[in-house]
């Protein structure tokens, strides 16, 4: 996937002056060899400059992590810490922020090697409040050097996701269709976390199409997606169509995309689309997405950057389905019940037409939509991708803003059970604990729309610290619940 950010932590380690300074340059030495025994040295930096204890160490530091090419910080207190050296430390720093801190090593040194970082953490805390800076810390912050080693590692995702946010661009071709206010959702908070958004007509997209007619690419592109669906070609006719669509979006996106480096795009796929272009974009969607490119259907402009941010966290493509129907109770009955641990109520079915890729699909054919062709000629309506979702861990998630501009979002893991649907489009038997409730009480009562990112795999803890980075609320951070533990608005005599 070449539109994701690599990772580069500096590893700063601070001391208070009144505090041996061997202290922390011992413990951050200690550090970088368990990360480098357990993880290797990639994605980490070790600043040698200095040990901070001052302002001017700490603008030396930010030098020579800058240099090093470090777009993410990971401030070590090895013992107590400079509470304003530390925190000014983060400020300064161009990119996500972590704090961690050292524990007593052994009881027979607790007296000149005693560092007290677990008392720093909280004045670093308490800082880092009063300035108003970002940073993320751990649940519990203070650790082994492998203790610590694993929290930075945990820490990738998380910044990966920020740096990836702060330097994207979502491009938009729409309005969106008729009868979908759903996915409608104010722009102003695009700008709030760092995105830049670029919102186009369909009809600019129609002339970029039309002026790749003939492109020399065409049959190369059309053996990739022949080699990719094998026997599940079954429109063969409809590719170099296909073939010229996906060439017209990535020469927009390398055309457009402008002082950003990476791109994700919410695309419209209907009314109009299918009469004028002659297909549906599906299967290009679904390909964009394995490319690291997230494609969102329907102009959803929030579910295409909850695509982009799942991307980042899983480094694998997503897919962005609609919570779609309920499962039969004969399948239920057959397949289910006395296989796995679910209610009846726990499982929905997560549908869309063809944009999920083909390496999260068990099976796939590529042919015609069905909707669609109930109303219009199956020959514009070629280009959907169907097939079984593959069975396995997913997390189920959204970031959305309200009508009136407010983040909110929400996370549930689950998992795709290996029921077959029976059905058509891309498609899954979805098991979330406690789906009804959360159904109910968030996805109805917080007003999200039908649409929700799907990652491959249980994602929600770095997922959850991304979004209270970025700024949601705590109490607009929703999750499935257990029974032991009520929604607001659930009625406790239901």
């Amino acid at each position: 996937m070449n539109n994701l950010p690599q990772v580069k932590v500096g590893i700063v380690a601070v001391s208070r002056d009144c505090f041996p300074e061997s202290l922390s340059v011992n413990r951050r030495k200690a550090l970088v060899k368990a990360y480098a025994d357990k993880y290797g040295m990639d994605g980490i930096y070790e600043c040698p400059v200095c040990i901070v204890e001052s302002e001017i160490h700490m603008v030396q530091a930010l030098e020579d992590i800058k240099k090093a090419g470090c777009n993410a910080l990971c401030v070590y207190l090895g013992n107590f810490g400079p509470e304003i050296s530390e925190t000014l430390l983060a400020k300064h720093f161009d990119g996500p922020a972590m704090f961690i801190a050292a524990a007593e090593e052994t009881q027979n040194d607790l007296v000149g090697g005693r560092g007290d970082a677990y008392c720093g953490m909280l004045n670093a805390s308490y800082n880092l409040k009063l300035r108003n800076i970002k940073a993320y810390i751990p649940e519990y912050p203070v650790g082994t050097p492998e203790e610590c080693a694993d929290m930075i590692n945990e820490f990738l995702p998380i910044a990966r996701a920020i740096v990836g946010l702060s330097d994207l661009k979502i491009i938009s071709f729409g309005p969106r269709p008729l009868n979908f206010l759903a996915c409608n959702a104010p722009i102003k908070q695009l700008y709030n976390i760092g995105v830049e958004i670029e919102e186009n007509s369909e009809l600019d997209l129609f002339e970029a199409f039309k002026k790749h007619d003939g492109d020399e690419r065409i049959p190369a592109k059309v053996k990739e997606m022949e080699a990719e669906l094998g026997e599940g070609n079954m429109k063969p006719e409809v590719l170099p169509k296909l073939a010229q669509y996906e060439l017209t979006l990535l020469d927009w996106v390398e055309a457009h995309r402008g002082y950003r480096k990476y791109v994700a795009i919410a695309g419209k796929c209907w009314p109009a689309f299918q009469t004028q272009f002659g297909f549906v974009p599906c299967y290009v969607n679904s390909r964009l997405t394995g490319m690291g490119i997230p494609v969102s259907c329907e102009v959803d402009i929030y579910g295409c950057l909850s695509e982009f941010i799942g991307t980042c966290v899983s480094q694998d493509a997503v897919t962005l389905l609609d919570i779609n129907n309920t499962v039969p109770a004969d399948m239920y009955n057959e397949s289910i019940k006395d296989t796995f641990a679910y209610t009846h109520n726990d499982t929905f079915m997560g549908f869309h037409c063809g944009n999920t890729n083909t390496k999260k699909l068990s099976f796939c054919s590529m042919k015609y939509q069905m909707i669609m062709a109930r109303t219009l000629p199956e020959e514009v309506t070629q280009g959907t991708l169907e097939g079984d979702i593959v069975p396995g861990d997913i997390t189920f998630y959204r970031l959305q803003s309200t009508a009136d501009c407010k983040l909110r979002a929400y996370i549930a893991q689950g998992e795709v059970l290996p029921v077959a649907t029976k059905s058509f489009g891309s498609i899954g038997v979805f098991a979330i604990p406690e789906m009804q409730r959360f159904y109910r009480h968030v996805l109805i009562e917080k007003n999200y729309p039908h649409h929700g990112a799907v990652a491959f795999g249980h994602f929600g803890k770095a997922l959850f610290e991304v979004f209270k980075y970025i700024g949601v609320p705590v109490e607009d951070l929703n999750y499935n619940q257990p029974k032991s533990l009520p929604y607001p608005t659930e009625n406790p005599f239901a």
